[in-house]
């Protein structure tokens, strides 16, 4: 019997769970080590927003909130590869490659803390962004059409779009990138896959050696990559990026990585996962390798990183203080914004709501 075709799925690391270099071609961009080093901060950054997040959300001040600890590295790869003429659909996690993009923690919280303001960027080049997608996988839906228009524009544009490793269950997902292959569309569908969907683990969530390998049906070229090492995200999506933008066709990317905490501060993973598991994934997470990398460099130390994490607080506690301080919406904008017209049923709700209001205060 004949082959019709073959395939295989190429993986790429180039810092081991230590910090300690696996292969010597590191990437050009890893020569400059001021950039390495913002790339760094920009993750420890990313980490203490995380967890000033998390503890607003405990103390009544934010609503349930999806933390991104241990994502780090592939967040901020996402991010610091793209161009600001790109653009970048997320799902509800990806806050390291949103606020290298201009997001500002203010408006995380207040997208959290029940305000759609918050989606309402202020900052370039989040402002042409995508927001929030809180629905599985239709914002793969909306990469996929802005790349259609990039290529009827003949924009040198690449849309980004990431999902979890259950989202890539999705037939939104299947859908973007089958499209994307079909037509040829600038599309990096960046898998981060965290080895939870919730409480459904890899293992039984697809029967697919790798899920890299879902884009090869589309005909997307397909990697997988250490989601625990930037310099590897970074370089591949460079790679991916690159073809895009030069008309080659669109990518898949799995980034491999661990979700360090529960699904969302509504979720105990205690429940479902054991505690041998986490302790072994803390033993790769992201933080250590490059900062380990960059400490052997000569380039970073113990009082740089205390100097950095003051500043970080100091930060966020500004952050906090903004979102805290703004006003809240009346309970009419929860009905202005939605049609131009507003319908004859929400236009009666939103006058009873308006009265309830007027009552209550």
């Amino acid at each position: 019997m004949s082959i019709a075709a073959k395939f295989e799925i190429e993986y790429l690391q180039y810092l081991d769970a230590e910090g300690k270099q696996v292969r010597d071609d590191l990437p050009e961009f890893t020569k400059d080590l001021d950039h390495m080093v913002e790339l760094y901060k920009l993750m420890m950054s990313t980490r203490v927003f995380d967890a000033k997040s998390v503890a607003l959300q405990r103390t009544g001040k934010l609503g349930t909130y999806a933390s991104c600890l241990g994502h780090e590295a592939s967040h901020v790869g996402i991010g610091s590869a793209m161009k600001p003429e790109d653009v970048l659909a997320v799902s509800y996690r990806e806050y390291g490659a949103q606020l290298y993009r201009g997001v500002q923690p203010r408006e995380v919280y207040m997208y959290w803390g029940g305000d759609e303001r918050g989606n309402d960027y202020q900052n370039e080049p989040a402002r042409h962004d995508f927001a929030w997608s809180v629905p599985i996988a239709t914002q793969c839906l909306h990469a996929a059409g802005t790349a259609l228009a990039f290529k009827i524009r003949n924009e040198k544009r690449v849309a980004v779009c990431t999902i979890g490793d259950g989202g890539s269950s999705k037939g939104d997902f299947y859908g973007a990138i089958n499209i994307a292959g079909a037509q040829n569309l600038p599309l990096v569908a960046v898998i981060v896959n965290n080895q939870w969907a919730i409480s459904v683990p890899r293992k039984i969530q697809s029967g697919a050696p790798t899920l890299a390998q879902k884009g090869i049906a589309a005909g997307l070229y397909c990697i997988q990559v250490d989601g625990n090492d930037i310099i590897a995200v970074r370089k591949a999506m460079e790679d991916a990026l690159a073809r895009a933008r030069n008309g080659e066709g669109g990518s898949v990317l799995e980034l491999v990585t661990y979700r360090l905490s529960d699904h969302t501060t509504a979720d105990d993973a205690r429940r479902y996962r054991g505690e041998q598991e986490v302790k072994d994934a803390w033993a790769k997470e992201p933080m250590k390798r490059l900062r380990n990398w960059l400490v052997a460099k000569k380039v970073w130390d113990d009082q740089k990183e205390e100097a950095w994490k003051a500043e970080c607080d100091e930060w966020m506690d500004n952050e906090v203080n903004a979102y805290l301080q703004t006003k809240t919406q009346p309970v009419t904008a929860m009905f202005d914004y939605t049609f131009a017209d507003v319908p004859a049923d929400l236009a009666k709700q939103r006058d009873l709501a308006l009265s309830l209001d007027k009552k209550a205060h």
